[in-house]
């Protein structure tokens, strides 16, 4: 099983399409067998779930993503588990022991929306 963990300084980033890079992290019989960190390729709609899938994985970690992003990834044969908030160290233990869990998502709908080359700052938590 392969998973992507979207990662920002070392933690799960709020918001999967904005991170600066992923940690793609391969299990087999409970036991991490290998560890990436790939450049994000950019925030194209549609582009990551594809993007993805083509390293092999299927699950993704993220604070949050919007309804679209989704409905893309759950075409693309990839299960998102949101709300996951902490180091990535900490997520893949939990990973490993089975008690990673999910939670609310963290995005609001529209808070990425724009976000790319020229916006450097996503809105999460600038609605609340």
């Amino acid at each position: 099983m392969k998973i992507a963990i979207s990662t920002d300084n070392n933690h799960v980033s709020s918001h999967f399409g904005r991170c600066p890079e992923f940690t793609i992290v391969e299990i087999e019989d409970g036991k991490v067998i290998n560890t990436e960190v790939l450049k994000n390729p950019g925030h194209h709609p549609g582009y990551l779930p594809q993007f993805l899938r083509t390293q092999g994985v299927s699950h993704i970690v993220a604070g949050g993503m919007g309804m679209r992003a989704r409905e893309l990834f759950a075409e693309a044969g990839i299960n998102a588990v949101l709300g996951v908030e902490g180091s990535i160290d900490d997520v893949l233990k939990r990973i490993l022991e089975g008690s990673l869990k999910g939670g609310e998502n963290i995005c609001n709908p529209g808070d990425g929306r724009g976000y790319g080359l020229d916006k450097t700052v996503c809105e999460h938590g600038k609605n609340d």
